[in-house]
């Protein structure tokens, strides 16, 4: 065992990045424009769509404090993962229908089709800033974790996997970051895989001392409330419920995900990535929850009662490092590096998707293929820069919370996008101004519940999707005006596809 990170680590997580550049470039290598560099060739199998929809999801962030928070604590928090099973039935059944029979090229697009452009704009603008603030913030947080257990320079490791990422995804456009996103999908789920099974052998009695002591320990469920008839304070059922709709909002309304839905027209394909996402959700999140608490069981076995305490996010990385074989240590680490890159690369497409397509060309319509691409690629190489200053300022300067709190609130207003969706989708009387002042009165309330009280912020997305609803609808009566959804060879909501779909039965 060693307790540095040792030479040949170095070289594996090098050639590791190495790698994935020259994936991005090779994939990308018959520059596409226009259509075929935001929404791919039509080549792209969905098993490779639906590990990227599963590695945009994960960041390191991610992949670090699932297995401290069991170490540290309980399973609570798994439950989230249950969520799923409100998330993708509603991403299935609701959505993806409309998305497919419309033939979006943007997530937004649909908010202009259904309503107009301004809200289009409107929610491609505070995507694209929330993006570059969680982009900044993906690469700081890992990079610092990071630095702490490897001893390799922050800034190096932000400007490596910020680069790297920018490079093939400008180059390449969604072709390159989908197979991109799936190696590395597939580094991150292997290494946890061989991490659980160096543990299992290192620990006496293996799964079952795992177990045994989790359980003995309360490491796994202990005194959680299943649920309380305030809903606005934490419980099991608060967290799958706000987990569920939070995803589902994901799902149907963030640019980087739906992207990934707009590859192809075919609505088997489209649940098949959905369905494959969830199964690879739950499944790794199992995993990493499980690994924390072997990590426990391991140092209860070697260290009594003095097992490492601090901040349990370093934990699993400062175990690769410390505890596992040199060479070993790299392959694992580049795990999570595969997590923040293919984010990375994800957001950076999506950014320069959302900004050519939801704003170039709706303020200068029948812009050509060619400049369109070549703005694509500008814009993300640019956001790629900035990023990666951002999250080199947040090393040197003492404002981390202040990004996170500023990322905290984008986040809500994001959520509140979902609910604008949902809004469109499920009511055929929701107009352009109805659902412009509801965004507005929605967000206000948000802001208020989040910042002014102590409503759990797993309420959040609930909170949001109701406001949304309400205010959404009640407005758009009070603003009389027709509603584009009235008008039913549009085919814009969800009662236009259940109808469709009734025809075709009867015919």
């Amino acid at each position: 065992m060693t307790g540095t990170f040792a030479v040949i680590d170095y070289i594996i997580l090098f050639a590791y990045l190495l790698f994935i550049l020259y994936v991005g470039i090779a994939v990308g290598k018959k520059g596409m424009k226009g259509k075929e560099f935001f929404k791919g060739d039509g080549t792209i199998p969905w098993w490779v769509t639906s590990v990227s929809l599963f590695a945009t999801l994960l960041s390191p962030i991610s992949f670090l404090s699932l297995a401290g928070n069991s170490y540290a604590d309980s399973w609570q928090l798994w439950v989230a993962q249950l969520g799923l099973f409100i998330a993708v039935p509603i991403a299935i059944f609701i959505f993806l229908p409309v998305y497919r029979s419309l033939n979006l090229d943007t997530a937004y697009e649909y908010l202009e089709r259904r309503f107009d452009k301004n809200l289009r704009m409107l929610g491609s603008i505070l995507f694209i800033v929330y993006q570059v603030g969680r982009m900044s913030i993906i690469m700081y947080l890992p990079a610092i974790a990071l630095s702490a257990v490897t001893g390799i320079n922050s800034v190096a490791i932000i400007i490596f996997m910020g680069v790297i990422a920018t490079i093939y995804s400008s180059f390449g456009g969604i072709k390159s970051v989908l197979w991109t996103d799936f190696i590395q999908g597939v580094v991150l789920i292997g290494g946890g895989v061989f991490a659980l099974i160096m543990l299992i052998v290192s620990i006496d009695g293996g799964v079952s001392e795992i177990f045994q002591t989790g359980i003995e320990d309360n490491k796994f469920f202990s005194n959680e409330v299943i649920f309380d008839p305030n809903i606005l304070n934490d419980s099991l059922f608060i967290i799958i419920l706000g987990a569920g709709l939070s995803t589902a909002f994901s799902y149907i309304s963030s640019q980087d995900m739906v992207q990934r839905y707009l590859t192809t027209n075919d609505l088997k394909q489209m649940n098949k990535m959905t369905i494959g996402n969830g199964v690879l959700s739950i499944g790794t999140a199992t995993l990493f929850f499980f690994i924390g608490t072997a990590i426990y069981v391991f140092y209860t076995q070697n260290r009594g009662d003095s097992i490492p305490s601090g901040n349990s996010d370093l934990i699993f990385a400062n175990f690769i490092v410390s505890e596992l074989p040199a060479g070993i240590s790299g392959l694992l680490i580049a795990g999570l590096f595969a997590a923040g890159q293919s984010t990375l690369s994800t957001g950076l497409n999506s950014v320069a998707t959302s900004w050519t397509l939801d704003i170039q060309k709706v303020l200068k319509p029948g812009m050509s293929d060619e400049k369109s691409t070549r703005i694509a690629r500008n814009v993300s190489t640019f956001v790629g820069i900035l990023s990666i200053a951002f999250a080199i300022a947040l090393v040197y300067s003492d404002i981390s919370s202040a990004y996170e709190w500023f990322n905290g609130l984008m986040g809500l207003v994001l959520g509140i996008i979902g609910g604008t969706f949902t809004l469109g989708v499920i009511t055929k009387k929701a107009n352009a101004k109805g659902a412009l002042y509801g965004f507005i009165a929605t967000s206000l309330v948000a802001i208020y519940v989040s910042y002014f009280t102590d409503t759990t912020l797993w309420a959040y997305s609930l909170i949001n999707l109701v406001c949304s609803l309400l205010f959404g609808y009640l407005f758009s009566l009070v603003f009389s005006g027709k509603s584009k959804a009235e008008d039913a060879d549009l085919e814009l909501t969800f009662y236009d596809q259940k109808k469709e779909l009734n025809d075709k039965k009867i015919v």
